[in-house]
């Protein structure tokens, strides 16, 4: 009886250390009671991305980057399931994806813009573009439209209202000086600013060129401008997983304030966040997608 008796009490003994073990555990913040977000991203160098893992870490969130090197693989890894979430494109990219491929994605909150400008070596307003000058932009489908769309906001110009992602210079119905619209490669813009008025490029073409995105252009596209939306950065979720509260915080976490200023300083202000409202993020998807 003695025996059974210590037998009992070591039992008891152990289950009760045990207990207060995975109670320590669990207040320690373990797995227990931390939630892993895997987001899909095409660059994990960005400074924002160490303060929104530890914003997150405060509230149980262990984010978990996974880069890719192709475009199309985190939308695929998203409709699949091997990742929870993406940061890596802007809304026409996706608009066009879910568009062709069919798969449920969707936005769940912005993150930054990537500015384009116009440059110039000869002028420094848009004001002193004269009659008949030489205007270059990129010829890719997407940023030959959305180089059209800045010169229709600098007022240089006037597109059709159907003017959609793709659109041409075919597509300007008024044009009042008469400037010849030259679209070549987007590496080459910068390079014929000798030979042109001004040249809209790329913001990441121009950085490479050397110029400031920030201080450089004699015009580029600005926040307010609604037209701009469709070129803003996302973080995606599978259409299943829109309402889901941890992803919605982490929206929520890259639009503060902290997140912002580590944005423009990793750019030197090449690129700033937008916050842009679910409604106003959902009505541009869905234009987009039709």
């Amino acid at each position: 009886m003695k025996r059974g008796l210590l037998i009992c009490l070591a039992v008891l003994t152990l289950s009760v250390i045990a207990a207060c073990s995975n109670d320590t555990a669990a207040k320690d913040g373990d797995s227990e009671d931390t939630v892993t977000v895997k987001i899909g991203v095409n660059g994990t160098d960005g400074a924002q991305w160490p303060i929104l893992k530890e914003k997150a870490a405060k509230e149980g969130i262990e984010i978990e980057l996974i880069e890719f090197a192709d475009y199309t693989l985190p939308n695929n890894a998203l409709a699949q399931g091997d990742i929870d979430m993406n940061a890596f494109q802007h809304i026409a990219f996706l608009g066009q994806f879910v568009k062709e491929s069919g798969q449920d994605i969707v936005p769940i909150g912005s993150t930054m813009l990537a500015p384009m400008g116009l440059y110039s070596e000869k002028i420094t307003s848009v004001d002193e573009i004269k009659e008949g000058d030489k205007i270059a932009l990129p010829d890719d489908p997407s940023n030959q439209a959305r180089a059209l769309r800045l010169l229709e906001s600098a007022g240089l110009i006037t597109l059709t209202e159907d003017f959609g992602l793709f659109g041409t210079p075919s597509d300007i119905v008024e044009n009042p000086l008469n400037l010849d619209i030259i679209p070549m490669k987007a590496q080459q813009t910068p390079r014929v600013l000798p030979d042109v008025a001004a040249a809209v490029i790329n913001n990441g073409v121009a950085g490479q060129a050397g110029f400031s995105p920030a201080e450089d252009p004699i015009f580029k596209e600005e926040e307010s401008d609604e037209r701009i939306h469709p070129y803003v950065n996302i973080l995606a979720v599978s259409g299943k997983n829109k309402n889901n509260d941890t992803y919605k915080r982490i929206a929520e976490l890259y639009q503060e304030d902290d997140i912002a200023k580590a944005v423009e300083a990793d750019t030197n202000g090449g690129s700033f966040l937008v916050k842009l409202t679910q409604d106003q993020l959902d009505k541009s998807f869905e234009s987009l997608k039709k």
